[in-house]
């Protein structure tokens, strides 16, 4: 086992290798990326002597983490006075292919290029997701979650904030919103299953025209538009509206559904996805 304990800004490398990497920072930023090198650690900013980082590595696994003298779930109970915790930032590159938690209490995380499984929670601050595969899911209390190029199965959800999703074709999507709205852009998500759903906010959706998704849209109070004939809205008693519809050969599915909110399911031409000849 390997350990180093990090008061000031540092850069060192990793030859050993790594499969598993587990990050828990209390406030600052944390930036982790999928390389196809050896793994790196980055500490631009460290909390001094006060919260130095700490990071252990053993048997294929790397921990970095801020100290404390408590438990980590404890760590709750202080997010209002969190102004007084030393800010950290921290990137870590590593192998694509490892199994990677992060949590981050405040502030704002990116995780860009990793092919396993990626965990991402924040208390307060933003997560950014970009270029995924594999399984990956986002947790957020308070705060925007975006994801861009993202493949395989993902799982967004926020309490208060916006979940944006564009230029992907995941496997499966599931995004839920306490309060706030979700906007998606796919890139013709053929056997794709998507679930979308928001109590408090609207949901905007965009597929390619050439799409082969069943679609079924539900709002409790709001209203439902569609760029594509296929999908036809209907007037329940309660004023509850639906609308569903095939488009191409339906081999996927679109649930999309708000308690209080309009959802909009909009037409992307097949022309946007072409690049110029020369």
């Amino acid at each position: 086992m390997t350990t180093w304990t990090i008061d000031e800004p540092q850069r060192f490398t990793l030859d050993d290798p790594v499969t598993t990497l587990d990050v828990r920072l209390i406030s600052g930023r944390l930036n982790v990326v999928g390389t196809d090198g050896p793994t790196r650690i980055d500490v631009t900013r460290a909390g001094g002597d006060r919260r130095p980082l700490l990071v252990e590595h053993r048997d294929g696994r790397l921990s970095v983490r801020q100290e404390r003298k408590f438990r980590w779930s404890e760590v709750l109970r202080w997010v209002g006075p969190l102004a007084r915790w030393p800010r950290v930032d921290v990137s870590v590159a590593v192998p694509v292919d490892v199994l990677a938690t992060l949590r981050l209490i405040d502030g704002s995380l990116i995780a860009s290029g990793l092919r396993g499984e990626t965990r991402a929670e924040v208390t307060s601050g933003q997560i950014t997701l970009m270029g995924l595969r594999g399984r990956t899911t986002a947790k957020i209390t308070s705060g925007p979650v975006e994801a861009l190029g993202v493949g395989g199965e993902l799982s967004l959800e926020t309490v208060s904030g916006e979940v944006i999703l564009a230029d992907s074709a995941p496997a499966s999507v599931r995004a839920h919103t306490i309060s706030g709205a979700i906007t998606c852009d796919f890139d013709n998500p053929r056997r794709s299953e998507i679930r979308l759903s928001t109590i408090s906010g609207g949901i905007t959706v965009r597929v390619r025209e050439d799409s082969d998704l069943a679609v079924r849209l539900h709002t409790a109070s709001g209203r439902i538009t569609s760029g594509f004939p296929q999908v036809r809205s209907g007037t329940r008693l309660g004023a509850v509206h639906d609308s569903e519809g095939v488009l191409g050969a339906g081999e996927g599915r679109l649930w999309a559904s708000a308690t209080s909110g309009s959802i909009a399911l909009l037409a992307r031409p097949v022309d946007d996805d072409q690049e110029e000849l020369p």
